[in-house]
């Protein structure tokens, strides 16, 4: 890996990819991009879909989740074994809410992963979202990023018509905004907003100090009222499901980014990421699994004027052919540095070649060799769930996730040798406590 404090990016400007984004993000150098900025499902529980006679006629997707169905087990296994309080926010989505909830956290949190790692270290995420599933993206995303790197629960207020009669109208989505470490850009002179004024033309009392200090306005709070929605809007207007107003990412992308830097939204949909992106002299990457996201882009892109339009020629704008248009994931050019930015290895060694086993095979295998005994305190367990799969040298230390490197202990001994101690270790500090069988 560089000794940069960023890699250089292995994506051109104005990419866009088709496809799951989870192996396209698996595919970006690690440092490299300056901000996320994107829209994922919501886990609403029902299905989107575009009106027929839009420009992103087609669109659809369903916005429900198992975990039966969606979750990958070797997501499961990569989470417990590389990032265990990550796992632990996963299971109280799942049993807190429903395993639908703790499906989509999962989904999520492979992608946050990779989000995390592509970052520059002064690079921002922000992750829109609604009271569906915030609580729980925010603990999942606490998780990874680490909660000191919280920045702001953006809350983006909006009207329209409502007919609840047994609560107050659901009339705001969350954007939840991490950094990936201390010096993340933020232009604050870029989202400053006019002072309150009182109807009676003067300053309001509570900002008549602020406004003698600063003529130029003041930083916008975390509570966004002045977007409306697309649908108020005639001109974005594509149909699309859930698309957002131009306007909110623009304003995203000035506070967090600067002209020349690299934007990427993996769930990029209709666009608007992406154009508000061009408009304001930022590079752009998008990926999105709809067929027709491509056309799409193309088309708002020519709509705002910042392409050129059909069989336009005349090189005043660059054309839709200039799109890196791919359903391959890029190459990386980077050795391939692990999606564990946190987890600092003491020793970095590569996992054997052959066949990886899921942690079930691993678990299966050790009971098969060793019998139900935990390895660590040397107890026995007429019931195998009481013993847990463990790392004998801590990852913290470069150990393996490969079988050569797992045990078997029992809760008490898998809590107390955490990441501290070998096995080795753990069994001299179990016979010092006097915890050792017999």
């Amino acid at each position: 890996m560089s000794a940069d404090p960023a890699n250089k990016l292995n994506v051109a400007n104005r990419s866009l990819f088709h496809g799951d984004n989870l192996p396209f993000l698996r595919a970006i150098n690690s440092n490299s991009i300056h901000l996320i900025a994107t829209d994922p499902p919501f886990n609403k529980g029902r299905d989107f879909h575009a009106t027929p006679a839009s420009l992103a006629s087609g669109a659809s997707f369903q916005d429900r989740w198992s975990w039966e169905d969606d979750v990958q087990q070797a997501w499961v296994d990569q989470i417990t074994d590389d990032h265990p309080k990550l796992m632990e926010a996963i299971e109280s989505a799942r049993y807190a809410h429903s395993d639908g909830m703790g499906a989509y956290m999962c989904f999520m949190a492979v992608r946050l992963l990779e989000m995390k790692r592509i970052l520059r270290e002064d690079g921002s995420v922000y992750l829109h979202c609604d009271p569906t599933a915030s609580h729980y993206l925010k603990a999942t995303m606490d998780a990874i990023f680490g909660y000191k790197n919280f920045r702001n629960e953006i809350v983006w207020c909006y009207t329209g018509p409502g007919n609840t009669k047994r609560w107050f109208p659901r009339k705001h989505d969350t954007i939840l905004s991490y950094s990936k470490g201390k010096g993340a850009v933020f232009n604050a002179d870029a989202v400053r907003v006019p002072y309150v004024k009182l109807e009676t033309g003067k300053t309001s009392g509570i900002f008549k100090t602020a406004a003698t200090l600063s003529k130029r306005g003041k930083v916008v709070e975390d509570w966004w009222a002045n977007f409306s929605t697309v649908g108020r809007i005639a001109r974005e207007r594509t149909g699309y499901p859930t698309q957002k107003p131009l306007a909110l990412y623009e304003r995203i992308i000035k506070a967090s980014s600067n002209e020349g830097d690299s934007v990427l939204d993996p769930f990029c949909g209709c666009a608007t990421t992406l154009v508000a992106a061009e408009r304001l002299n930022r590079q752009w990457i998008g990926i999105d699994i709809w067929d027709k996201a491509h056309e799409t882009v193309i088309r708002r892109l020519q709509d705002e004027g910042l392409a050129a339009p059909d069989g336009d020629t005349g090189g005043r704008l660059w054309t839709a052919g200039q799109i890196a248009y791919s359903k391959a994931p890029p190459v990386r050019t980077d050795e391939g540095e692990e999606a564990v930015p946190f987890l600092r290895t003491k020793l970095r060694v590569d996992e054997p070649k052959d066949r990886r086993m899921s942690r079930a095979e691993m678990l299966a295998f050790l009971l098969d060799q060793n019998g139900s005994r935990c390895q660590g305190c040397d107890r026995e367990f007429d019931d195998p769930r009481y013993l847990e799969l463990d790392h004998n040298t801590p990852r913290s230390d470069g150990g393996l996730n490969h079988i050569s490197n797992r045990i078997l202990l029992c809760g008490p001994c898998n809590k107390l040798k955490s990441n501290r101690f070998t096995l080795s270790g753990l069994r001299r500090e179990n016979k010092k406590l006097g915890y050792m069988s017999g």
